[in-house]
């Protein structure tokens, strides 16, 4: 064997051994990432989950809008991604309770019955105001005294949640909650749930949180335009003082 053909084989085992590296180191960080995922998430391999469909705000047919369509699907695709099953039900028949299986519920307490119980149980520091002749104040978020009124297709505020109840164990699921003054501003924290779980897994180490988003021009923007206006976990999970 020559020379020349002894650096041939060398950098063809070179080349082999640095793509093996490559792929092993790859798939590695990508089973560590997805592990980190489906624990923020509460979504082990083949387990169930629960997905809360509402219902179209002022329809007296059983329909749901088309951008809380779009949010179903995002929050579809990341649990096809942490490979669990979801369970589809209308917010009227998911009379169940919490803390078994992980559960998204989207819409607000006007569309969404399960979401208004969970408001009055688990966050009872936050009120929307559902008052339909209330003028500007009609779907305005009010939490430790601050109130957030939206401006259709300008400012739309939505709550993002993830609750745990720690008093049933450590193999409780978590319950996530996408509240929006508008079905855009549920798209739009759908969206940025899927985008930034990482973060917030970072951030909040698998405790309970509450964030309040802004969807800005949603008219121009779409969902892709979002806000954080403030971590709003301690006000939200405090009732209020009575008068």
């Amino acid at each position: 064997m020559n020379d020349d053909v002894r650096n041939i084989l060398l950098g063809i085992a070179a080349s082999g051994i640095s793509a093996g590296f490559g792929w092993f180191t790859r798939t590695y960080l990508w089973r560590r990432a997805l592990v980190r995922k489906q624990r923020f998430f509460g979504l082990a391999p083949d387990s169930e989950c629960l997905l809360v469909v509402n219902g179209k705000a002022g329809d007296a047919r059983w329909a749901v809008a088309r951008h809380d369509v779009f949010a179903l699907l995002e929050l579809s695709m990341l649990i096809k991604e942490c490979k669990a099953n979801v369970e589809i039900v209308a917010h009227d028949t998911a009379r169940r309770g919490w803390g078994e299986t992980t559960e998204f519920c989207v819409g607000g307490p006007v569309s969404n019955s399960r979401m208004a119980a969970h408001l009055r149980n688990l966050l009872p520091g936050f009120t929307m105001n559902t008052v339909a002749s209330s003028g500007p104040d009609c779907g305005a978020f009010a939490i430790g005294g601050d109130v957030y009124r939206m401006e259709r297709g300008r400012a739309e505020h939505v709550l993002l949640a993830r609750v745990v109840d720690r008093t049933e164990g450590q193999d409780a699921r978590p319950i996530f909650l996408i509240c929006g003054q508008h079905s855009n501003a549920n798209h739009a924290a759908a969206r940025y749930l899927s985008r930034h779980h990482a973060r917030l897994a970072s951030t909040y180490k698998g405790a309970s949180f509450c964030q309040l988003l802004r969807v800005v021009d949603s008219q121009a923007y779409g969902p892709e335009v979002v806000e954080l206006i403030g971590d709003v976990t301690q006000a939200t999970t405090t009732p209020p003082v009575p008068a």
